[in-house]
């Protein structure tokens, strides 16, 4: 289950990504011509992008419903970029032939799955020998912010046991060179980037948008479902991110992991 949804709040967030302040530890990498795959696309930013960057190569973007597929195939019609094909499917069991792609790339996807393992493993099958994977994940107990706020703590911890409860691993981030070993991958280069919220406007795009994300998207609904907040708990930490973001000295810093796997 994937804890976010695509609740408006959620999309907004996702559509803010590029290639470059999410993927720019792949980037140098890219060439024309190439084929790549982009599992777990999402609304397609950072799709389009790489499509862009691998021209006149293709993209083959997965999504694991139709109406998720919709939102980043709208994406590539908004951008004018014609070479990506768009499929339902699942990363720890990939409808693809061995070997055929040069890049297989997914962001922020490992932590939702099962098996991140065997997500690593189907997307090395699909690769060429002597191709490429490229996976980053966040990692929630890694995030730090000033000034302190309790609710934000709150916040923190509801999130994880929302995501554990799912059957994801919010702290991917510095899990990744393990699961990519135990995935049979022996070249590896691990690395970390960072995103860093502090400007005035940068601050209330990220405060308003989670003070939104708390109150109404999927794992808001989940948290009020199973018992583990109530409406009053999320309108508190809704709050507190709005007080965040008002504070002169707020800073928010997200911690990732990045893996380069050779197949």
């Amino acid at each position: 289950m994937y804890t976010h949804g695509h609740h408006e709040s959620v999309l907004r967030s996702h559509r803010w990504r590029t290639a470059e302040n999410s993927a720019g530890y792949l980037l140098p990498h890219l060439r024309p011509g190439m084929a790549l795959l982009d599992v777990g696309c999402g609304p397609g930013t950072i799709t389009v992008d790489l499509a862009g960057r691998i021209a006149p190569g293709r993209v083959t973007a997965v999504e694991v419903t139709e109406a998720a597929v919709e939102l980043a195939r709208t994406q590539a019609r908004v951008r004018g970029q014609g070479n990506i094909s768009f499929v339902v499917g699942d990363v720890q069991a990939l409808d693809f032939p061995d070997g055929c792609f040069d890049v297989v790339h997914a962001h922020q996807v490992l932590q939702h799955v099962g098996d991140p393992v065997q997500a690593l493993r189907e997307m090395r099958r699909v690769c060429k020998p002597g191709g490429m994977v490229a996976a980053r994940d966040s990692d929630y107990a890694a995030f730090t912010w000033y000034p302190a706020i309790a609710e934000l703590d709150e916040w923190l911890a509801l999130y994880h046991r929302a995501a554990y409860a799912n059957g994801g691993e919010p702290d991917a981030g510095r899990r990744l060179l393990s699961w990519a070993r135990r995935a049979g991958f022996a070249a590896i280069t691990a690395t970390s980037s960072t995103w860093c919220f502090s400007s005035c406007q940068d601050r209330a795009w990220w405060g308003e948008m989670w003070a939104d994300r708390i109150l109404n998207s999927a794992l808001a609904q989940q948290l009020v479902a199973t018992g583990m907040a109530d409406q009053r708990d999320l309108q508190r930490i809704s709050c507190a991110w709005l007080n965040w973001a008002a504070a002169e000295d707020g800073w928010f810093s997200i911690l990732h992991g990045e893996v380069l796997c050779t197949a």
